[in-house]
């Protein structure tokens, strides 16, 4: 066993363990944390007194790689202009904030105290690409969501009626040919609409060509990652993002799941009513009634951060209905053949547009209206609703309702009037931020040694310098140790470590493989063998980490 190290003296938030507020040490050995023991000769201390411990941060929905991260970086040369590398910076990062280059990504995540970061649109075509961006990011481990629902062969398999073992079949070699953990679905069926000239696709109305709804499309993919035993509920971006009136499909959706355990994704894009004179208005209540009476519901809410940003999304009929939004002026869609698309559009949200602002006040009131911290996920959607490095400010607005209420005030004075946000006392705890970020997303992506600090766990571990003003404590962590080696000291870089990746490998039926070399042959124009990522892709050679698959 290697030299431990032990920190001691600190008060420990392990909400997965039952631990809040515990003065106690925590003990490291060969990068995992063990039980504690007395004191030992030759062991290192790290005197934690003054910080608040948690397990590495965990953003379960991030857009960090992939094609259309790429293409959003080459719209976003301001992004860099605006947040160029800093002098004397520990490494070449590159720089940017909305659209940041993969070092800059693992270096500002870890610098929050991040270790673990998961893409959640991995599309089939460009997943190798993706894979090759992750592995380029320091000092966090990633995973992907294999984004399904608007691909050409699983919705022939649908429409023809083939049923749901060859569905699973496909599913399970989609999963293991990309490397992915999870399933994502975006707009069901309303990608593929789009390229027949459709611009609208509500959850029981018939897409064009292979005739199926949005929720056969949701239904059929629910059931296929439950039988496989996919730890990760499929992930979410449903039908209307944006639209006015949406929170009545999302309500349509949750009561759509027949029990199937469901996570929706950036909530607060489909949590609009019509209400008002400006006939848009703030479904949160709703919504939030339906998650605390749906046990199997779980949520992210893509927290709206006023500010200029980008948004990239698969969802290319929602990205066209905005592009006429964009700032600065310009956007780029794209189709990809048999499997998805593509739009990025930049956008700069303004607290002064009413619009802009009732959708800040909606995700807050997503955070504080859902009771149960354990389903639901600290995120912004980055890029889409603000970058990633807004999270210590959002962390601040959940924790302080007198700096809540003063940002309130500041926003477009007939959005104040539209949202109950100022009537919510409600304030998050230490206890309840380290279950957003940390044990929750662990829990539902089946990963049993992280966001914790248990014995086994991988010794990921954060101290935070104790302060009243919770945003800067939460931007410049006093260290930061990932496999039990400092990375982060007082919020700046020290060490670049190698992370992993994790991906679920489900068992199906070989003769899956026959029918998909063939259907690669006759319409994809690439061989399925060359498709397919191999272990030796991953990671330089090293492979996935494996997800156990739940029973």
């Amino acid at each position: 066993m290697s030299a431990r190290i032990r920190i001691s003296g600190g008060r420990v938030y392990d909400p997965a363990n039952g631990v809040a507020d515990q003065v106690r040490d925590l003990l490291i050995a060969d990068g995992r944390m063990v039980a504690d023991a007395p004191p030992a000769p030759g062991e290192s201390v790290i005197d934690a007194a003054g910080t608040v411990v948690m397990a590495g941060g965990i953003d379960l929905h991030s857009h960090i790689a992939g094609g259309k991260v790429n293409l959003a970086r080459l719209l976003m040369s301001e992004d860099r202009a605006a947040f160029p590398e800093p002098e004397g910076a520990f490494c070449g990062c590159g720089g940017g904030r909305a659209a940041p280059t993969t070092h800059e990504t693992g270096c500002r995540y870890s610098q929050m105290g991040y270790t673990a970061v998961f893409e959640p649109a991995v599309v089939g075509a460009n997943a190798r690409h993706a894979h090759l961006e992750m592995a380029d990011i320091p000092n966090i481990d990633t995973g992907g969501f294999l984004v399904l629902g608007n691909d050409d062969f699983l919705l022939r398999l649908i429409a023809e009626g083939e049923g749901q073992q060859a569905v699973n079949d496909y599913v399970a070699f989609m999963l293991r040919a990309t490397q992915c953990c999870a399933v994502k679905i975006v707009n069901p069926g309303g990608i593929s609409a789009f390229k027949f000239n459709a611009r609208a696709l509500d959850l029981d109305e018939a897409g064009p060509f292979y005739g199926l709804t949005p929720r056969r499309i949701l239904a059929t993919l629910q059931r296929a990652v439950t039988e496989l035993g996919v730890p990760h509920p499929i992930h979410l971006h449903g039908c209307n993002l944006g639209v006015p009136g949406n929170v009545a499909t999302t309500l349509a959706t949750i009561g759509a799941t027949e029990g199937f355990p469901l996570h929706l994704t950036h909530v607060q894009f489909h949590a609009y009513g019509t209400e008002g004179d400006r006939r848009f208005s703030s479904g949160a209540a709703e919504i939030a009634a339906a998650v605390n009476a749906n046990p199997h519901i779980s949520v992210d809410v893509g927290q709206i951060m006023f500010g200029q940003t980008v948004t990239a999304s698969a969802d290319l009929m929602s990205q066209y209905r905005n592009h006429r939004l964009a700032h600065p002026n310009k956007w780029i869609g794209m189709d990809i053949e048999c499997d998805a698309a593509c739009g990025v559009v930049p956008f700069a949200y303004r607290d002064q547009s009413f619009v802009n602002a009732l959708q800040w006040a909606i995700g807050l009131e997503l955070f504080l209206l859902i009771e149960d911290p354990w389903r639901v996920y600290l995120t912004t959607d980055h890029p889409n609703g603000g970058p990633f490095t807004s999270y210590p400010h959002l962390i601040r607005l959940l924790m302080d309702k007198d700096f809540r209420d003063h940002h309130l005030g500041r926003i477009h004075k007939a959005a104040r009037a539209h949202t109950r946000l100022a009537e919510i006392k409600r304030e998050y705890t230490l206890e309840e931020i380290a279950v957003v970020t940390r044990a929750a997303p662990a829990r539902t992506l089946g990963l049993r040694d992280r966001g914790h600090l248990g014995p086994g766990a991988r010794a990921d571990v954060v101290l935070y310098a104790d302060a009243a003003d919770r945003e800067a404590m939460f931007a410049a962590p006093r260290l930061v140790l990932k496999d039990g080696v400092e990375v982060v000291r007082d919020g700046a870089v020290t060490a670049l470590r190698r992370g992993r990746t994790y991906a679920v490998h489900a068992p199906y039926d070989g003769a899956m493989d026959r029918r998909l070399d063939q259907w690669f042959d006759a319409a994809i124009g690439l061989k399925a063998k060359h498709f397919r990522i191999a272990d030796g892709e991953i990671r330089n050679g090293e492979g996935p980490e494996l997800v156990e698959l739940q029973p």
